[in-house]
């Protein structure tokens, strides 16, 4: 039933530039960029870094401040770190070379399920099924196969297909087009909460078109929506010769190894240890605040604006440094708005 559907997809995005030229490296490269991004924002970085990094052994020299300013804008940090991670196993304990076996794969640091079942049949055109949300979903409605979405239902799809009852002939279909063309339909066609089943290439085979399910797939379980916790941070903004201060993150604090200007803790939890509590009186509340988020956190940030002898007298610990204000190249995220408040600032004060 997937003919239809495989034609569709490689007369339609054919030309994405990670199915071009498709080496293992540049599957992995790619596939770990997709993960929890769309793919427009891949399309504008993903060349780029393939330039920066051609290989995995550039990569693996590369070090984690490095890789973390040529992915910036690709957010999730994290997953550039198991990116560089794999890199230095594969040289490490794999020649360089990527293996094609999924029990070595998943024993590489920084490859899991997903990512080696990925290399396999995306990389290598091998007979497996890389069950991303997109799958997840297609194949769930597809198939009406009935679970909570998430690991239970990835579990039973893996199931399924390893004991031939789903995706039968995908050998002859050929791994790499049927994945990425079930891929394809989940990001254009079948998505999470709105389907176009009148444009599907498969919708005469799919059991949620036949009984009018197609939205109820996958199955959600009902969770209780947590309200995120505020906190609230001092942004201190140090300007001195046309520069200003920042600090580097540490490897284990949120944005690791990214510059962040001075920043202080007004109120939040032990989590925030990170950041040293304000220990003066100010009624920040008068201050000017722009909001940022994180994680489970919503941000409240306060823009304090100082010279160098009044931010002393704030204490700190830390070890500061000055940058350039045309440097914004591994700022973080609130750091770069609180500047460009306070460049705002001095225009109108023009």
């Amino acid at each position: 039933m997937f003919e239809k559907l495989i034609n569709w997809s490689l007369s339609k995005n054919h030309d994405l530039p990670w199915r071009l030229n498709r080496t293992l490296y540049s599957t992995l490269v790619s596939e770990i960029m997709l993960q929890q991004t769309t793919v427009q924002t891949v399309l504008n970085h993903y060349e780029r870094f393939l330039e920066k990094y051609p290989s995995i052994e550039s990569l693996s020299l590369a070090s984690e401040e490095e890789l973390t300013i040529q992915w910036k804008g690709l957010g999730y940090y994290r997953r550039a770190r198991n990116l560089r991670s794999a890199c230095i196993d594969i040289m490490k304990n794999h020649s360089g070379k990527i293996p094609l076996d999924y029990e070595k794969l998943i024993k590489i640091k920084g490859i899991g399920e997903y990512t080696a079942n990925a290399l396999l049949a995306i990389g290598a055109d091998q007979k497996a099924l890389a069950i991303d949300a997109n799958l997840e979903r297609v194949l769930s409605r597809i198939y009406n196969i009935n679970d909570f979405k998430g690991i239970k239902l990835q579990r039973k799809i893996t199931q399924l297909f390893n004991e031939n009852i789903i995706c039968q002939n995908i050998d002859n279909l050929g791994p790499r087009n049927l994945n990425e063309a079930l891929m394809d339909l989940g990001r254009i066609y079948c998505k999470a909460n709105n389907v176009f089943c009148d444009l599907c290439p498969v919708k005469e085979s799919c059991l949620a078109h036949k009984y009018k399910v197609e939205l109820s797939l996958p199955t959600k379980e009902v969770k209780v929506k947590k309200e995120k916790e505020v906190l609230k941070l001092l942004r201190v903004i140090v300007e001195e010769n046309n520069k200003f201060l920042v600090y580097k993150k540490k490897s284990n604090e949120w944005l690791s190894l990214q510059n962040e200007i001075p920043t202080y803790l007004i109120s939040g939890t032990s989590e925030t240890k990170q950041y040293p509590k304000l220990n003066i009186n100010l009624e920040f509340d008068l201050l000017p605040m722009i909001k940022t988020a994180i994680t489970k956190y919503s941000i409240e940030n306060y823009i304090l604006i100082l010279n160098k002898a009044e931010f002393e007298t704030l204490g700190s610990n830390r070890k500061y440094f000055n940058v350039p204000f045309s440097d914004e190249s591994n700022l973080s995220t609130a750091s770069i708005k609180a500047l460009q408040f306070f460049d705002f600032k001095k225009q109108e004060r023009r």
